[in-house]
């Protein structure tokens, strides 16, 4: 059921993905530092994301060859439920898009190993009941742990623990969460 709610929610997380992206228009690639795909996924569904990075090119907490930065990372995604209102073989579609600022923990050089961690914000095209995992709102906090290498080649593959919830703005609020396989390309 679309309701106007859902529908606002929807208009303003495209505004706030079209807004990030505006900040972008300066360089070669619109401004990108990087494109990424990502697959994995939960108890009875299955998740692949697309997303865009700009970097912050910060050196904060600089020491013996590393420190911490970041980057805002704007995505979007499909989500296959096999569960959908918990009944076997039931299966629903979603899309989901999201904005997360991820802070990294890198090599000065950005190569190598690294760890990050970030929460941002999404917006389900429905509200998630799959399974017993139920999520009583579209809007969802979005939050990631990760680790990964950077290749010279500028080659990037990681993995993902990612959780969403709606922070308890309201109940059900069963939490949703995804293993995740991430390779990204450097510009």
């Amino acid at each position: 059921m679309v309701s106007a709610k859902n529908i606002a929610m929807s208009i303003a997380a495209v505004a706030a993905l079209a807004a990030s992206q505006a900040s972008f228009a300066a360089d070669e690639f619109g401004g990108l530092d990087s494109v990424a795909i990502e697959a994995g996924g939960g108890e009875h569904v299955q998740v692949v994301r697309w997303s865009a990075q700009k970097n912050w090119n910060k050196n904060w907490f600089a020491r013996g060859g590393y420190h911490l930065s970041g980057y805002w990372d704007a995505n979007v995604a499909y989500w296959r439920a096999n569960r959908w209102d918990d009944i076997q073989d039931n299966r629903k579609n979603l899309a989901v898009i999201g904005v997360t600022p991820v802070f990294r923990w890198e090599a000065d050089d950005k190569l190598g190993f690294y760890g990050e961690a970030g929460i941002g914000a999404s917006v389900f095209s429905s509200v998630y009941t799959n399974t017993h995992r139920q999520l009583s709102t579209a809007f969802e906090f979005a939050d990631h742990i990760g680790a990964g290498y950077v290749f010279a080649n500028k080659w990037d593959v990681g993995v993902r623990l990612q959780h969403y919830s709606n922070g308890g703005i309201k109940h059900p609020n069963g939490g949703v969460n995804l293993a995740l396989l991430r390779v990204s390309y450097g510009f």
